[in-house]
């Protein structure tokens, strides 16, 4: 019997890193993931942004009044996990058609890449060990396997995941200088104490690609620099404000993403 070769995985597509609303970084990701394509970007927001994972359904009035006053952007996140402050951070997204079903390979082989570049840098990593917990609404609030952080216990990436017809999409945040009073203002505390990251942010994006690019099980074909194209663009400009949460009626707890096919791990989903 004649068997055809197995199609080629296509090159990943490494997007330039950006910054833009919050409610349009959410609405790239989702363009990318149904384009079902490997692909990779590093991203902040314009604004300090609070995403709410796809299943949370509550609002806390206090970030309504945040966003209200304009210290916040409130928006959605197509991935699971809690509440993610975007400010003083860096969010990678990874797009994976196919990959393992196994949740620990899969968590171990889209995280590789961060632990080795923080290694480097002198500040090793490791996956949490708190179970997950449904009482704090802050992805950083807990650690579990999903996540990465260092060996005193302070988290340092959390990390969410959305499954839609067997492609992966993995939200990662990586905390690098989260500004104390506004933390406070939206989870009541102090940030996490990390340690000092060694080089500045410039130095760790640039060491953050290349590790990416060298070591990310989608890259195993090549991976290519493709910036987003105007038809993109155009797709992305229709469905960025469905992400933005409205500020008053529980309208504001609808998701975008609420009628599309999802497949999750009902034993161990991601914290944030």
């Amino acid at each position: 019997m004649n068997h055809s070769p197995a199609s080629p995985l296509p090159a990943m597509r490494l997007l330039p890193s950006s910054c833009h609303p919050g409610a349009r970084q959410m609405a790239i990701d989702s363009l990318l993931l149904d384009q079902r394509a490997p692909a990779f970007r590093l991203y902040s927001c314009q604004h300090p942004t609070l995403s709410l994972g796809f299943h949370q359904r509550y609002i806390e009035p206090h970030w309504q009044a945040l966003a209200a006053a304009g210290v916040i952007d409130l928006v959605r996140r197509p991935s699971g996990g809690r509440a993610v402050l975007h400010a003083g951070e860096l969010t990678y997204a990874l797009v994976w058609p196919d990959p393992p079903l196994s949740r620990q390979e899969t968590y171990g082989s889209a995280c590789a890449w961060l632990v080795n570049c923080f290694a480097g840098l002198g500040l090793p990593l490791q996956a949490g060990r708190q179970a997950a917990s449904p009482q704090p609404s802050s992805c950083f609030a807990t650690s579990t396997a999903a996540d990465l952080g260092h060996a005193s216990g302070v988290k340092r990436v959390g990390s969410a995941q959305l499954w839609r017809r067997g492609c992966l999409l993995q939200h990662g945040s990586i905390l690098l200088e989260p500004p104390a009073d506004l933390w406070k203002l939206v989870f009541g505390g102090p940030p996490p104490q990390l340690p000092v990251l060694p080089i500045d942010r410039a130095e760790l994006e640039l060491r953050l690609i290349q590790a990416a690019q060298a070591e990310l099980p989608a890259a195993a074909a090549g991976n290519r620099t493709i910036p987003l194209s105007s038809e993109e663009w155009e797709q992305i400009a229709a469905t960025e404000a469905s992400y933005g949460l409205a500020l008053a009626g529980p309208s504001s707890l609808a998701s975008p993403e609420a009628t599309m096919d999802r497949t999750t791990w009902a034993k161990a989903r991601p914290s944030g």
